[in-house]
């Protein structure tokens, strides 16, 4: 199994140079490698193959007078921009011919030195971890990391990225094996929402702890700020990037809370069951803003990640089912309610229901029935039966959390547990 460890790292001022020369060449090849295929495609001539794009906007670049300056950097992250390329038309053909599922993509577009996020990606021939823990980068250097926690094994590949915030991170992905947790009895199904950010089944509650509307004060003022900047200006980029910083802080602190509630509810149920909410839509209404401060579908995903990895059970109940609408006791559908009706009682056996506590009874009981009745695959469309581990490249982000004192005495410098 795959994932990806991210932390901070502090490149001096002559390595963030470096970087910045090293981010522009890795776009030109990128831009490059995308107007021969569109012109390709324009000419009505074949697509040219991944090793004649790399030949003709790489090594026979180098040669020009034009593209000369690309001999200065690294030939590794080169590489990978094409490689990007490469990724992103697959994945709209993959779309277009039905192999590939999930949120429509288009084709590439042209990057922009103005984009907000620029990243490198260097393989096992582009990078080596120090025995004093430094990050070595070919034509880079040795770059500090301040490391947040243990490698569990030797990395693959890292990405270099400067987000927003102007902030580096050093994005190091590791093979892993399966971590399996002691089996428990306990099974949990969880009604999200907004007033509360989530109600188990079992009668717990997690409340919502609003981390932007908490922030709005202050992100106000920064935003105030920079709109008085005049366009272009030193300031204005200085201004800009006390905004971004401001934000950065909001999303690390709630991916962090994410974190921590998603191993507890892992580690202490065999089975979680969520309802399929239609995030999407409801982060186009007027609930907005308190929706994706929410994070529920970061929430999800981390959920099933967490629960792939330590051999947990994921189940998800499909929109369409009457959470709401039916009563956990006695089974009768008692009809829609408005949001404001938060109790009710049952028409048929009088049990009086708190709302949100009901309907995490409800998808408890409906995702029980369908992983019971369907060992083998789903009965019911759109529930999610229990599978193995996918190969993902995601996980923690710990920013800028404290060192917990690991230092790198492994093999190659790596910190080990």
């Amino acid at each position: 199994m795959h994932l990806r460890y991210s932390y901070r790292v502090y490149p001096t001022a002559g390595q963030r140079a470096a970087l910045a020369k090293t981010f522009g060449c890795a776009r030109v090849v990128y831009n490059d490698g995308l107007a021969a295929r569109k012109e390709a495609r324009k000419t009505g001539r074949p697509y040219p193959k991944a090793t004649d794009l790399q030949k003709s906007v790489i090594t026979a670049a180098k040669k020009t007078p034009e593209r000369a300056w690309l001999a200065s950097v690294g030939v590794d992250p080169l590489i990978q921009s094409l490689r990007d390329l490469d990724t992103a038309y697959r994945n709209f053909f993959d779309l277009v011919s039905g192999k590939r599922d999930g949120r429509p993509v288009g084709l590439p577009r042209f990057k922009s030195k103005r984009d907000a996020r620029q990243s490198l990606r260097f393989t096992r021939n582009g990078f080596r971890i120090r025995s004093n823990g430094k990050l070595n980068l070919a034509k880079i250097g040795d770059v500090r990391v301040k490391w947040s926690r243990a490698l569990p094994a030797d990395p693959s590949s890292v990405t270099v990225v400067l987000d927003a915030a102007g902030r580096y991170h050093a994005s190091i992905v590791v093979d892993v094996e399966l971590e399996h947790l002691p089996e428990v009895d306990a099974e949990v199904g969880i009604d999200l929402g907004l007033t509360t950010y989530a109600v188990l089944s079992d009668g717990s509650v997690i409340d919502n702890p609003r981390f932007l509307r908490k922030a709005e004060k202050k992100l106000k003022a920064a935003q105030r700020e920079l709109s008085r900047k005049a366009k272009g200006s030193r300031n204005r980029s200085k201004a800009r990037r006390k905004v971004a910083r401001a934000h950065a802080k909001v999303a690390d602190t709630r991916k962090d809370w994410l974190h921590q509630q998603t191993t507890k509810l892992i580690r202490e149920n065999q089975a979680v069951y969520l309802e399929d909410l239609n995030v999407r839509g409801l982060a186009r209404g007027r609930l907005a803003k308190s929706v994706h401060d929410a994070g529920w579908a970061t929430f999800r995903r981390l959920l099933e990640e967490k629960a792939a990895r330590y051999g947990r059970v994921i189940g998800i109940v499909p929109r369409a089912f009457p959470s709401s609408q039916l009563c956990s006791a006695c089974g009768h559908r008692d009809g829609p309610k408005p949001l404001r009706v938060r109790e009710w009682a049952c028409g048929a056996c009088g049990v009086l229901h708190d709302r949100d506590l009901n309907a995490a009874r409800n998808i408890l009981a409906a995702g029980q029935a369908d992983r019971l009745n369907a060992p083998g695959g789903p009965v019911r469309p759109g529930v999610a039966i229990p599978r193995r581990a996918r190969p993902v490249e995601r996980g923690t982000h710990l920013g800028d959390l404290r060192t917990t004192g690991i230092r790198a005495t492994g093999a190659g410098g790596i910190p080990t547990r």
